[in-house]
């Protein structure tokens, strides 16, 4: 049986600590050996984040007391930065993050300026985007106003760091105080960037915004559309990624905004589950046929009313075909759900269920269904 993967243990380990105090030792700073010593004689009962913070006080014990010689030694230490060429890429290696972290707990009282280069800098190895929240929190309007500068940036990691830095949901990253006004007006200027990376970030960070304001985001999108600062087909993409959380929500904005109609007319003959009591962990197959009275583009979604342990129940929205439909045309679509009894998201409790139609974000067809 294949060894479980540690997120932690891959992540840190006496190699990749090593590899920080090697460009240490290279730069003259300190010796790699102690260093190395020190943290893992702490380190291996510690999750992520707690291993993340010990490097960081034990590297504050060998750095220089002085805050501006300790931020020229790490610069020092810096490897070269990640390819500014691509086009794509992850945010690079989790090992440097201990670098923000350091930043984060020297430098942000008394020392804004040299901090907010530092992260410039270490961002173009392993992305500051959970460390720069710490500044947007204490020193908002300094750090926004650098992040004018970053928009520009040669380097699409630093570009990137605007948008992800100040998303209002980012996932492990502490709240920071920003609204869609703060944090818009820096995606109108980042929405036409040529790097996916940056795109992606910029889709994500809309995404936040529709949990609370969709309308704000429908009509950023609407005014992009119109800017034409970003290639057709980019935009297309980042809309639809933008727009995900409502299009699963039936948000019928959104679905106008991307060209489904809501108020589609949909003649549903048959919607089933097979069989229709289901052994948690087993699979079933659900299966549709439906006919439009008109050519028209569709979303077709399933949604399962999962019942909770207090009996009441909680809907999960699942991806079944997108289609162009043709008008008095049936379409038959199957797909195989497996009812996983592992999941780490949820737990599966036996019971009447029920089963959800969704076609361009309204409900069309109901079947239930039992789970054992």
């Amino acid at each position: 049986m294949a060894e479980k993967f540690s997120l932690k243990d891959d992540l840190f380990n006496a190699d990749t600590v090593g590899r920080l105090g090697q460009h240490f030792e290279d730069a003259g700073v300190f010796m790699a050996a102690p260093f190395v010593a020190d943290v893992m004689a702490d380190m291996p009962p510690l999750e992520l984040k707690a291993r993340i913070n010990l490097i960081a006080d034990v590297l504050a014990r060998y750095l220089p007391g002085d805050f501006d010689a300790a931020a020229d030694a790490i610069q020092s230490a810096l490897p070269p930065p990640l390819d500014p060429t691509l086009r794509d890429d992850d945010f690079g290696h989790f090992i440097y993050a201990p670098l923000g972290v350091y930043v984060e707990n020297h430098g942000l009282l008394g020392h804004l300026d040299r901090s907010l280069d530092l992260l410039e800098q270490i961002t173009q190895r392993f992305s500051m985007e959970f460390s720069i929240r710490a500044f947007l929190n204490h020193h908002q309007a300094a750090t926004l106003e650098r992040m004018q500068d970053w928009i520009t940036h040669d380097h699409y990691h630093v570009r990137r760091l605007v948008s992800e830095g100040t998303r209002p949901r980012l996932p492990w990253g502490q709240n920071v105080g920003l609204t869609p006004a703060d944090t818009l007006p820096l995606l109108d200027r980042l929405h036409g960037d040529p790097t996916r990376f940056v795109t992606r970030s910029v889709a994500n960070h809309l995404n936040d915004i529709t949990k609370f304001d969709p309308d704000a985001v429908i009509a950023r999108l609407s005014a992009w559309q119109k800017t034409g600062k970003q290639a057709g087909k980019e935009l297309d993409w980042m809309r639809r990624h933008a727009l995900r959380g409502l299009i699963k929500a039936g948000h019928s904005g959104a679905m106008v905004h991307l060209g489904y109609r809501p108020d589609i007319a949909v003649d549903v003959s048959q919607f089933s589950i097979t069989p229709n009591t289901v052994v948690r962990g087993e699979t079933a197959e659900i299966s549709v046929t439906l006919t439009t009275r008109q050519d028209a583009p569709m979303i077709v979604d399933y949604i399962v009313d999962f019942v909770k342990s207090n009996g009441k129940t909680a809907p999960k929205v699942f991806k079944m075909k997108v289609l162009e439909a043709k008008a008095d045309k049936s379409v038959t679509l199957r797909k195989t759900h497996r009812f996983k009894d592992d999941a780490t998201t949820f737990t599966l409790h036996p019971g009447a269920h029920h089963l959800h139609l969704q076609v361009n974000g309204r409900i069309v067809a109901d079947a239930p269904f039992h789970l054992t």
